[in-house]
């Protein structure tokens, strides 16, 4: 039997934790950064965990991971 292939633009956005979910970066922190507040800019630099609705799917593209 052949192994399976995992997503690798999911695997390069997502990582498993330590109790078996997955967390994420957040988006709007590459470019056009002046606008946005000091606050708003700290706050997207936090490591998230993926919703509940979608450790379903990601599970699916990590199959590995």
């Amino acid at each position: 039997m052949p192994k399976m292939k995992s997503n690798r633009g999911a695997a390069k956005r997502f990582s498993r934790t330590g109790k078996g979910g997955f967390k994420r970066g957040q988006s709007h922190l590459r470019h056009i950064l002046t606008k946005k507040s000091s606050k708003r800019k700290r706050q997207l630099g936090v490591i998230c965990q993926v919703a509940d609705a979608d450790v379903k799917a990601v599970r699916k593209m990590l199959p590995y991971g």
